[in-house]
C-alpha cells in the first residue's frame, strides 16, 4: 500500500474507533495491532515505514508506554488495512 491510503486510513480509524486494526500482508500471516505516532512518526511515514505495538505487547504498552514494545514494518508489504473493534 502507498503512504496516502495507510494514512487516510489510520486518520479514518483514529476517528472512529478505538485506533486497532488488522493489517493483512502480501506474503505473510495478518496481525493485529496499534499504530505509534509517537517520537519519529513523520519521519517513518515519509519511507512508508510503520511502527506498530502488536496485540502480544498491547497490554504491556497500555501500562508503560514503552515504544521499543513496537516493531516497524514496510507499508509496501501491506495488502489490506480493516479497523478492528473487538477489545483486545
Amino acid at each position: 500500500m502507498n503512504i496516502q491510503d495507510i494514512e487516510n486510513f489510520i486518520k479514518r480509524s483514529n476517528d472512529e474507533k478505538s485506533g486497532y486494526v488488522k493489517i493483512s500482508f502480501k506474503k505473510r500471516d495478518h496481525l493485529y495491532g496499534l499504530f505509534i505516532k509517537d517520537t519519529d512518526y513523520e519521519h517513518l511515514k515519509s519511507k512508508n515505514f510503520w511502527r506498530i505495538v502488536t496485540k502480544v505487547h498491547l497490554p504491556e504498552y497500555e501500562k508503560t508506554g514503552d515504544t521499543s514494545l513496537a516493531r516497524i514494518f514496510n507499508g509496501a508489504e501491506f495488502s489490506r488495512l480493516s479497523a478492528y473493534s473487538e477489545s483486545f
